[in-house]
């Protein structure tokens, strides 16, 4: 999903910080600039009462010359980068509302890539993520938002794919570069599916796979995708990081479909939950007991288990 852009001026880049902003702060800047610049501007000479203060009187007049056309110039800036704020505000709802109203399965194959991306962004920014759109390709390894909650920093690939899956190679490259900037957690999401392997390497990693019929169901319904049924086809899979996102409550998911896949993690626990050491379950709050891996990668190791399973699937690592 490369945007590649230009070179730009320093206008630019200041208008399109401004626009990152809430419209009202753009507003607010537009306001304090042009009054600081006009008081400055406007401020009277100094007189001169020797020869060096010519010097001085000569700096001065330059800088009053810069604040005279600054104060309408950079108000201009920040009120242009206000707008453009706005106007992005209200298209990612319109693209929010339009996807909730569609009752299509295939919703999210008549927009483009460009749209798919803003639309993922505004799903994880009305759940609590600081979002930032970074365009992807590049130097960034192809990661098109980063996110922010709790002081942690999460990265995602979106693939607006209409008639290919995708395949482990996408999720093995968003890990590498999870590893290589230090992120908690990753996500990959798609307009169309995934195959099994890529299913199967995200399975006990901080990657969660979220498909397109997941996306739908979280804008239609509100809720998050990673709290949905791990390993099911139509849903991400569950993610085991060792600082993983904390996700906002809801609703317990529905149930999973007949083909869905036995978890990669046994339920059963090995010691009853100690209030004094226990930690609590990052999702519901209930306390949490020691569990060990089964299958998968892995297998043999211990790991915290929500005492509520299988009503609530929240892991901790030990």
């Amino acid at each position: 999903m490369a945007r590649r852009r230009g070179k730009t001026s320093a206008i630019d880049d200041l208008m399109e910080l401004v626009a990152l902003l809430p419209w009202w702060a753009g507003v607010l800047l537009a306001i304090v600039s042009y009054l600081v610049l006009h008081r400055w501007a406007n401020a009277p000479l100094p007189v001169a009462s020797s020869p060096q203060d010519i010097a001085g009187m000569a700096t001065s007049s330059i800088w009053r010359g810069l604040a005279y056309g600054g104060q309408f110039l950079l108000p201009f800036v920040c009120a242009m980068g206000a707008l453009a704020s706005a106007l992005r505000r209200r298209e990612r709802r319109r693209l929010i509302d339009t996807a909730a109203r569609n009752p299509a399965a295939d919703a999210l194959h008549g927009m483009t890539w460009q749209a798919f991306e803003v639309l993922v962004g505004e799903s994880f920014r009305r759940q609590g993520y600081l979002v930032e759109e970074t365009g992807g390709g590049g130097a960034d390894g192809g990661v098109d938002l980063v996110l922010g909650k709790g002081g942690d920093r999460f990265l995602v690939q979106c693939k607006q794919w209409k008639s290919f899956k995708v395949g482990v190679t996408v999720v093995r490259e968003l890990y590498g570069v999870m590893a290589a900037r230090g992120a908690a957690g990753g996500f990959v999401v798609t307009s169309g599916r995934f195959t099994q392997e890529a299913t199967d390497f995200a399975s006990g990693r901080n990657i969660r796979l979220i498909d397109g019929e997941a996306l739908l169901q979280w804008i239609r319904q509100g809720r998050s995708p990673a709290r949905s049924h791990p390993h099911s086809p139509s849903q991400p899979a569950a993610a085991h990081a060792p600082r993983a996102p904390r996700e906002p409550t809801m609703d317990a998911p529905p149930p999973a479909p007949a083909s869905t896949p036995a978890p990669a993690q046994s339920p059963a626990p090995v010691s009853a939950p100690d209030p004094a050491t226990a930690p609590s379950c990052p999702a519901c709050a209930q306390p949490m007991v020691r569990r060990v891996a089964k299958r998968g990668a892995s297998a043999g190791h211990a790991f915290w288990g929500c005492s509520a399973y299988p009503r609530c699937r929240g892991t901790k690592p030990m």
